[in-house]
């Protein structure tokens, strides 16, 4: 039978949040999960998250939706509706680009934005109908709380009383 317990520190600030997970760094204790109601500066640093990639991923759906933007500016102009105005050339795609700039650009954007959103609640599995993650609602309001699934209940109790916590929570895993 297993004695892992998931304990939850809860801190009124991220000052004292900060101290707490440092603390625990300090003396070898894996941190499970941090919740907070706001991004906290130094946060991912002090837990040892990597750069996140998700600007890799907008730089490939921008480069798909200038792509997008090309293919529809070109088959507009060449195939669907040419039009000659004042003697322009609507079979020369590049000499007539500088007019579609800015539509390449704003489906650019609006690619780049949509489905970067899209990714995000996808990777963090924040999707309709996905059960909520969150064990405290409060942490989207106001606290801010460290999770643990270890053995070591009271050597973790301790270091969470030591740098400040307000409450404690001991649940099993």
């Amino acid at each position: 039978m297993s004695t892992t317990k998931k304990i939850y520190g809860i801190y009124a600030d991220d000052d004292d949040l900060l101290n707490g997970v440092h603390a625990c760094n300090d003396k070898g204790i894996k941190i499970a999960e941090v919740y907070t109601p706001f991004p906290v500066h130094g946060l991912d640093k002090a837990l040892g998250l990597r750069k996140t990639r998700i600007s890799d991923a907008a730089f490939i759906y921008a480069v798909y939706g200038v792509t997008i933007g090309i293919l529809v500016t070109w088959y507009t102009m060449n195939h669907d509706w040419p039009m000659n105005i004042g003697g322009k050339p609507a079979f020369d795609w590049a000499h007539n680009m500088p007019a579609f700039v800015v539509p390449m650009f704003e489906l650019m954007v609006f690619c780049a934005a949509h489905m970067m959103s899209l990714t995000f609640l996808a990777r963090n599995k924040m999707y309709p109908g996905c059960p909520p993650q969150n064990p405290d609602p409060r942490t989207t309001d106001d606290k801010f709380m460290i999770e643990f699934e270890s053995e070591h209940v009271e050597a973790i109790k301790q270091i969470l009383v030591d740098t400040g916590v307000e409450e404690i929570t001991v649940k099993d895993a």
